[in-house]
């Protein structure tokens, strides 16, 4: 067994250390209180601006406007990147998958902490069309997340492919530039519109985006040689998801943010974990490609009839496994537990508001400067496993199956 690289250990230590330190100052109090004042003016003065743009309202518009968002939504970005995987593009896909769960992190991590409101509703008229609009508009609004991931996954996108396709075409350069912020724009508009956003969310959600793609296309390199083949990855790794889980602020009011962070959390350590053990045989860069003769449009229809029952299936054991396996864990390392919602047997007789609150506040926080023990929130670790397993099956099980397949 390898030695551990020092810069891991002093990553994890880093964080453990912020997470204690933010605890005794009690920063994410301290930040909000000078934040959310500034962004509540801008959100209350920005409402005429919304006003004077729903005045355009039409079935047609709200059709449309809902529809983009969904393309851009988590929801979307679950289901297309295991798409992209199968396609060949290996690279591509965990890059974005990686980008995805940063990105989602950091922005839900900045809502919370600011815990800044939507725009008031009425006045402004709110058009929530599916149920994950629904959830969204449950969570806090600066930034505007849909702002802040289609700046970063459009924008990476563009990188890629120019750079796959070694173009030197300014004036393709400057077209894909355009529509790349074509795109951003009525993404930014559509939220305005739908009523979602104020324009400092959009602001914020463009100004945060365009920080963490910098930021991405200057270590990106660096992240993918690590995964494909660094030292340590898949436990580092493991360690990493779990102290993010800690990492996390308290908000205001409970939002469904801190889910999405542990989804996409468990997601990115499938990916990782997968990926490391099995890149030498299904993720190279000279493995087949959609449209190409070994990998034809049918060919690439079989791998998602394949493939997306498969996936299923291992969300659905994982979380099995995950309800059965945790509680027991649990009960043998004598720690409380209480579950929200997975498992009804350790349903809580205390409120609500209590248990959202111990579900996602900083565990870690607690464990050290509490005498008395926290009750972890079971669920917690039943989703991170439940998406880690089926981001597991999206790079190591799924194409183990299309090379028995031949596929």
């Amino acid at each position: 067994m390898g030695s551990i690289p020092g810069w891991q250990v002093g990553l994890l230590c880093g964080i453990v250390s912020w997470i204690a330190i933010s605890s005794i100052l009690n920063l994410t109090q301290k930040i909000r209180s000078l934040t959310q004042p500034w962004v509540s003016r801008h959100v209350i003065s920005g409402t005429p601006i919304a006003l004077r743009i729903q005045k355009y309202h039409h079935g047609s518009l709200d059709a449309f406007f809902s529809g983009l968002s969904c393309v851009v939504s988590v929801p979307f970005y679950t289901a297309f990147l295991p798409l992209l995987f199968w396609s060949g593009h290996g690279k591509l896909a965990r890059q974005m998958t990686l980008l995805m769960a940063f990105c989602d992190y950091l922005g839900n991590t900045v809502k919370d902490v600011v815990s800044a409101p939507r725009p008031s509703s009425p006045p402004v008229r709110r058009v929530t069309a599916t149920k994950d609009e629904k959830e969204n508009a449950m969570e806090y609004g600066m930034p505007s997340s849909h702002t802040l991931n289609t700046v970063c996954l459009s924008g990476y996108l563009l990188h890629y492919i120019v750079t796959y396709t070694q173009s030197t075409d300014a004036s393709m350069q400057f077209a894909g530039f355009t529509m790349v912020c074509l795109f951003v724009g009525l993404i930014g508009l559509g939220r305005i519109y739908l009523g979602m956003h104020s324009l400092i969310d959009i602001i914020a959600g463009l100004a945060f985006g365009l920080a963490i793609l910098a930021f991405w296309l200057t270590f990106h390199e660096y992240i993918d040689d690590f995964v494909v083949s660094g030292q340590n990855v898949t436990s580092f790794w493991a360690a990493l998801s779990f102290v993010l889980l800690f990492a996390y602020p308290t908000p205001e009011v409970p939002t469904p943010s801190f889910e999405y962070h542990t989804a996409f959390n468990g997601v990115a350590l499938g990916i990782v974990s997968g990926v490391q053990q099995t890149y030498h045989q299904f993720h190279h860069e000279n493995v087949v490609r959609v449209f190409t003769p070994q990998l034809t449009l049918p060919g690439f229809v079989g791998r998602i009839v394949v493939g997306i029952p498969t996936i299923l299936l291992v969300k659905f054991c994982s979380k099995a496994l995950a309800k059965w396996s945790l509680p027991i864990v649990a009960n043998t390392l004598g720690l409380p537990i209480k579950s929200t919602s997975y498992i009804p047997a350790l349903t809580a007789s205390s409120s609500g508001e209590k248990l959202d609150e111990v579900k996602q506040s900083g565990y870690l926080q607690k464990l050290l400067f509490f005498s008395q023990p926290a009750s972890f929130d079971v669920d917690t670790g039943i989703r991170l496993l439940q998406y880690a397993g089926l981001a597991w099956s999206v790079v190591d099980l799924v194409p183990s199956l299309f090379s028995h397949l031949s596929l």
